[in-house]
């Protein structure tokens, strides 16, 4: 188990799925983090249940959207445990659509929550990481950055991923000088309730299996299978690997069986 003892971390979309399983394994390995998202109830759940002492967990509720949610966090973190060392840039959002029914609205919400929100976010915590001598970030990218899926169309949320797949290898040079790391995963289709935000129980219950066989390991991934490898990214254990973009996909990049 990686030690993250007397370790600072702020996880956005930290209430469910990727985001909470980071959170929980966190604490377990001895950090102190703060859990960012849209919905204060989902997230004070969270962290009931990833630190029922209360102790090592803060909360903060706001729109990764809006770059002073991205501060607030920092704030919080800095004001509760003394400063951020690893920053989980996970906050996204995927709802497929055909490329000529997106509005302009739906466009912006792809680009502002996934891209605009990873970055403002990491500008905030890389501020406080240079008080602290250095951090570690890691990011949650898509699969989809990496290759277009037809049976999900989601072109916008693609683009503003292979932003966040770019952005994490100019940070990862401009930021070396100063001891911070960046490294992003790039997940196919792991069941967490993002399926939720556009599918009813029924249909997700129906329709996610269906995935299994697109992947060619033979089954979907846990939030645990990506969270693994997040927390191996965010650990001294990787003190020498900045600027990569490391598929978490069950094998689909390596080709088609």
């Amino acid at each position: 188990m990686n030690s993250f003892s007397n370790k600072v971390a702020i996880i956005t979309g930290g209430g469910s799925g990727i985001g909470k399983e980071v959170a929980r394994r966190l604490v377990e390995a001895g950090a102190s983090v703060v859990i960012g998202g849209r919905d204060g109830v989902k997230l004070n759940t969270a962290a009931r249940e990833i630190d029922p002492s209360g102790q090592r967990v803060r909360t903060l509720a706001g729109s990764i959207a809006d770059p002073a949610t991205a501060q607030a966090l920092v704030d919080l973190a800095q004001r509760e445990f003394g400063g951020v060392d690893v920053l989980i840039n996970n906050a996204g959002i995927f709802t497929p659509k055909p490329f000529l029914e997106v509005s302009p609205q739906e466009y912006d919400a792809f680009l502002d929550t996934i891209l605009k929100g990873k970055f403002f976010m990491a500008q905030a915590a890389a501020k406080a990481m240079l008080q602290r001598g250095g951090g570690a970030i890691v990011q949650t990218g898509s699969l989809w950055a990496i290759q277009a899926i037809g049976a999900t169309p989601s072109a916008a949320y693609s683009a503003a991923n292979a932003g966040v797949h770019a952005l994490t290898r100019n940070l990862a040079i401009e930021l070396a000088g100063s001891n911070i790391r960046i490294n992003t995963v790039a997940p196919a289709v792991v069941e967490t309730p993002v399926y939720g935000s556009f599918m009813d129980a029924e249909q997700v219950r129906q329709v996610l299996p269906t995935f299994n066989a697109f992947h060619p390991l033979g089954r979907n991934g846990q939030p645990g299978d990506v969270a693994a490898a997040i927390l191996f990214l965010a650990s001294d254990e990787a003190s020498w690997i900045t600027g990569t973009v490391l598929p978490v996909d069950g094998g689909v990049t390596a080709g088609r069986q």
